[in-house]
């Protein structure tokens, strides 16, 4: 498929209803769970994968002013922009980690939350290069490698992007969010049976969480497999969230149809001369 067409494919998928399992598919990085560390932090009562929308919005308030009380504090800014983030508040995000990454320029784990942060702001470039000062060569980090990955695929680079998953593979073999990330990488380019191997290949590890699952999920379903697909998305999750979940799924395959057509088009011969707006 022409770099262009993917990224008109690309921007079609995140537009949709898909867009925050995508989201969550590419972060690359770690969650907001890994950063409760430290007294100063708010501790969360579940983890964020598993609040529903009003326990996400209490949490994000309740470390809002934390962070107000203390800027400069990582975990705090970290924290609080991954909330924001996840409550789609991605221009405050970026704005809360410029902040902190200004008070801690030399922080690893700052410098990849601010790279995150800029890539859903849509400053790709920037975000790469940020996250590119946050890794050593002598020490390097698979989680700041899948990350470039993500990134890389949102620009429409596929290539580029599913080789840096490979390198990170190559220092964390079998790391569910690295396959889950490269099976969603296929799934940006159409390719729904190979993305469908390698997110069957994430969920089978032992350390896969839901939104491996849900990714999974969703691939099946894109296929016309909904009875499979909705068995998958409601493994683990209580009947509420598995609800929602299935609702989500449903409103999004809905527009199965005009996928397929998008994928039969970018592979049509000519189509390249007849469809870039690049």
């Amino acid at each position: 498929m022409p770099a262009s067409l993917t990224t008109t494919f690309t921007n079609r998928i995140l537009q949709g209803a898909a867009a925050s399992l995508l989201v969550l598919a590419l972060a690359g990085c770690s969650t907001t769970k890994d950063r409760m560390t430290t007294g100063s932090v708010p501790k969360l009562t579940k983890p964020v994968e598993e609040m529903d929308a009003t326990e996400l919005r209490s949490a994000t308030d309740r470390l809002g002013q934390a962070y107000e009380k203390n800027p400069r504090d990582p975990v705090t800014g970290v924290s609080y922009a991954n909330l924001l983030r996840m409550n789609g508040r991605d221009t405050q995000a970026l704005a809360v980690m410029q902040q902190v990454a200004i008070a801690n320029p030399a922080d690893r784990n700052v410098l990849a939350a601010y790279g995150k942060a800029q890539a859903a702001a849509g400053q790709f470039q920037q975000a790469l290069d940020t996250i590119g000062r946050a890794q050593t060569p002598d020490r390097p980090d698979w989680k700041l490698i899948s990350a470039q990955g993500a990134i890389l695929d949102q620009m429409g680079r596929a290539s580029d992007a599913r080789q840096r998953y490979r390198d990170a593979l190559d220092i964390q073999p079998n790391e569910p969010s690295i396959l889950s990330n490269l099976g969603m990488s296929y799934v940006l380019t159409g390719d729904l049976r190979t993305a469908e191997t390698y997110l069957r290949s994430a969920a089978s590890q032992p350390t896969a969480d839901s939104r491996v699952r849900q990714n999974l999920a969703l691939v099946v379903g894109l296929q016309g497999r909904f009875p499979e697909a909705e068995q998958i998305a409601r493994r683990e999750l209580s009947p509420q969230q598995a609800d929602a979940n299935v609702a989500y799924l449903r409103g999004m395959l809905s527009q199965q149809n005009s996928w397929q057509k998008l994928a039969a088009k970018d592979k049509t011969p000519g189509a390249a001369d007849s469809s870039n707006t690049n």
